[in-house]
């Protein structure tokens, strides 16, 4: 009886110990079970050409911010497009957001700078273009044309091209006030032009397909900015000896849209082809 009474004793001593092992080794266990279920970082879609609003909104006369160029910053490296009350133009290059202002200076956008129109996207080169003996924009676009017609004219193509420019012609705009006239009409007053000599630098460039005519502008919009970031703009006109352009093939398109009152509003099925023509294209250059 001496005997037994001591081996319960024994018994009653290790039980907590016993407990307390299989609370840890418990724990432990729930522990590798919630690592293992942990939700994966979401994949950055590389693949899509991020758009906030469309260029007919802009055209029209919507120059509010949508969206911040800190948000812009999470779906694209590089791209074009323009800030609040048309303050500029944006040329996104490796990461980074440049506003050419109408004064002709270049600085890097505040995060809190927001962006009522943009193209942005991650670029991964697809194609490489030798380019040479470039006199003019219609050259320029007709060798990038044949890119896109081999490589399929239905895709969104994203070009960057390096190189020393022997002329190039860029414009930006000043800051527009509220009430907004329509583009066309401010830059009647408000477009300011910077022509260059033997620059170089980077031209950044947006292929939009045919369909796209009442999103965008179906074809290419270019913009540029100098080695040293302390001239760019949107690009009118162009030439050079040697360059070579990289695109970037791009299959998925993406839309942000406001919900503010006066962008729902308007009538965006309105055709203002010819508006955009001239905001695109129209110099006061000689």
């Amino acid at each position: 009886m001496k005997t037994k009474k001591k081996k319960t004793a024994i018994s009653q001593k290790a039980a907590p110990v016993l407990i307390a092992a299989m609370l840890l080794s418990l724990t432990a266990c729930s522990g590798q079970e919630t690592k293992k279920t942990e939700t994966p970082e979401p994949v950055q879609e590389r693949e899509t050409v991020y758009q906030v609003a469309l260029l007919q909104s802009l055209t029209q006369g919507y120059y509010d911010g949508i969206i911040p160029v800190s948000e812009l910053k999470k779906h694209g490296d590089i791209g074009i497009g323009t800030f609040e009350g048309v303050n500029g133009e944006m040329i996104v290059l490796e990461g980074t957001v440049y506003q050419a202002l109408g004064d002709g200076i270049v600085q890097v956008a505040a995060d809190n700078e927001t962006v009522p129109f943009s193209n942005v996207t991650f670029f991964d080169k697809d194609i490489a273009v030798d380019m040479s003996g470039i006199d003019n924009m219609s050259a320029f676009k007709s060798e990038l044309d044949k890119a896109v017609n081999d490589n399929g004219k239905n895709m969104f193509y994203v070009v960057k091209v390096n190189g020393t420019f022997d002329k190039m012609l860029v414009r930006s705009e000043l800051k527009q006030e509220k009430p907004y006239k329509s583009l066309d009409k401010a830059l009647e007053t408000d477009q300011r032009e910077f022509t260059y000599e033997n620059i170089s630098g980077t031209v950044v460039g947006l292929y939009c397909p045919d369909y796209m005519s009442g999103l965008n502008a179906a074809g290419w919009h270019f913009h540029f900015i100098s080695d040293d970031r302390t001239k760019g703009g949107h690009m009118l006109e162009l030439s050079f000896k040697e360059a070579k352009a990289e695109l970037d093939i791009t299959p998925s398109f993406d839309m942000k849209l406001s919900d503010n009152a006066d962008f729902q509003s308007m009538e965006l099925a309105k055709n203002v082809d010819e508006a955009i023509k001239k905001v695109e294209t129209d110099t006061k250059a000689d």
